[in-house]
């Protein structure tokens, strides 16, 4: 693709964010420490190669960190139809009276009104009651009522909702591991990995530097993973997800631009937060903004970013929304040459791999994308 053009006047498909990754650079476990992680620092003209816990010292007083606290729940669960056959379920969201929103795996799908028996059903598990599709006779996902407060039973019966890519079996390294140090609200079925990399001992770093702290919630979904498969980025369709930026937060990041800092996203699910509900406020200064809700929102270059300054971000799948989102970000070119680095370098990529340090990019930024 020539770069002559601004990355909001060039025609991208699918097949420019695709990349060739090396399989044994896919990280399967976490690093031991988890400030001990590998930092690419895109964020001058120059890549240079860190260790996260050096990211204090490129942050300035008065910059504002903002997290997503979501909780990753143990979404997995196994059991069986009436007839024996097996299934799994992975818990998208849950509702209100037990109810909950799921991917199912089975061999045939059952009909509405059937019951699957969970985690040994009768035998000390619990039941659930399909009730259709979701969210209309036609939706992708399963609608069910459990026989119990959802929660309470993924958390006695449900594993850790690992990614496709990690080959192993949920453990206890990854029900500790692949959740953040300061998780809170649950409800996400896949982590927001960037923030995995934060410990105690680096937050009080942060704190003892200047910099601020703040927190979205976004409760990721399973959609996260979804295949791009349409060449034409616009005929794809985003999932939705669930978002809250409380009042405190809102005010935090006035304060931070009214003091000259930055708003620093940890994470590309605290970027769609954020601009997500930017785009609801009816003025500069984010006023009016709509704190909670549905987003859909679909970043790609050429989207006007309006709140996030810096990003701390892990390394993504190829052809994913991910890999849009952040070349939206920092510009096409300079993202696509750090991950051509970080191939070279041998970084550890996805959810439990290393992280980037990235800055806005402010060229050729002119129209929004969809929400």
């Amino acid at each position: 693709m020539s770069t002559s053009l601004p990355d909001s006047n060039r025609a991208f498909t699918l097949t420019d964010f695709d990349f060739s990754l090396p399989p044994e650079l896919i990280a399967q476990h976490p690093a031991t420490e988890r400030s001990g992680s590998r930092l690419l620092d895109g964020s001058g003209p120059a890549p240079v190669d860190r260790v996260f816990r050096e990211l204090p010292g490129l942050l300035n007083p008065g910059d504002l960190l903002v997290f997503n606290d979501t909780k990753v729940v143990k979404a997995r669960l196994y059991g069986e139809k009436a007839s024996g056959g097996k299934v799994e379920l992975l818990v998208e969201r849950v509702l209100q009276g037990n109810e909950v929103v799921a991917h199912m795996k089975v061999s045939k799908k059952p009909l509405p009104g059937a019951t699957l028996y969970m985690a040994g059903g009768s035998r000390g598990g619990f039941s659930a009651k399909l009730l259709g599709r979701w969210p209309d006779e036609h939706g992708a996902l399963f609608h069910f009522q459990f026989s119990g407060e959802p929660h309470a039973l993924m958390e006695q019966h449900g594993h850790v909702p690992l990614p496709p890519y990690i080959t192993h079996a949920d453990t206890a390294e990854d029900a500790q591991r692949y959740q953040t140090v300061f998780a809170k609200n649950p409800g996400a079925v896949a982590a927001p990995t960037a923030a995995l990399h934060f410990d105690e001992a680096l937050l009080a770093q942060l704190d003892t530097r200047g910099v601020r702290r703040a927190s979205v919630t976004l409760h990721v979904g399973a959609g996260t993973f979804q295949p791009v498969k349409t060449e034409n980025l616009a005929e794809h369709t985003m999932h939705s997800e669930w978002y809250e930026v409380p009042e405190a937060t809102q005010q935090a990041i006035r304060h931070c631009r009214a003091r000259g800092g930055r708003v620093v996203a940890v994470g590309t699910t605290t970027v769609r937060t954020l601009e997500s509900w930017a785009r609801t406020c009816t003025g500069p200064d984010l006023a009016g903004g709509q704190a909670s809700g549905d987003t859909a929102i679909f970043i790609t270059p050429g989207f006007v970013f309006q709140v996030v300054d810096v990003l701390v971000t892990n390394f993504h799948l190829p052809k994913s929304t991910l890999m849009m989102l952040v070349s939206a970000f920092a510009g096409y070119d300079r993202v696509m040459a750090l991950y051509a680095h970080a191939i070279a370098q041998k970084y550890r990529f996805f959810s439990y791999g290393d992280a980037m340090l990235l800055t806005r990019s402010t060229a050729g930024q002119s129209d929004h994308a969809d929400i």
